[in-house]
């Protein structure tokens, strides 16, 4: 079987902490994931891989779910006022 992982998540900073780290249920639990991920050498395609990918829980490139979503939005109103 074929592994579909994305190769730059062999070098995130989140491989070293267990996965329950980056689905917290408060926010003092969303603010020590996301400094992991200030220091993260993939932040950038981590974020861009759950906005991409739609992924709707937890902190993947340092944003929450509501922290992407107002990305997106913002995103899409960039597009609309170009286009």
């Amino acid at each position: 079987m074929e592994d579909r992982t994305p190769a730059w998540m062999r070098d995130g900073s989140c491989r070293c902490y267990p996965p329950e780290a980056f689905f917290p249920h408060d926010g003092v639990g969303v603010d020590a994931a996301r400094k992991i991920c200030a220091e993260c050498p993939v932040q950038q395609e981590c974020l861009e891989y759950a906005l991409v990918n739609r992924i709707d829980h937890g902190v993947w490139g340092g944003a929450s779910e509501r922290e992407r979503r107002r990305i997106l939005r913002r995103r899409r109103q960039e597009l609309a006022e170009t286009a």
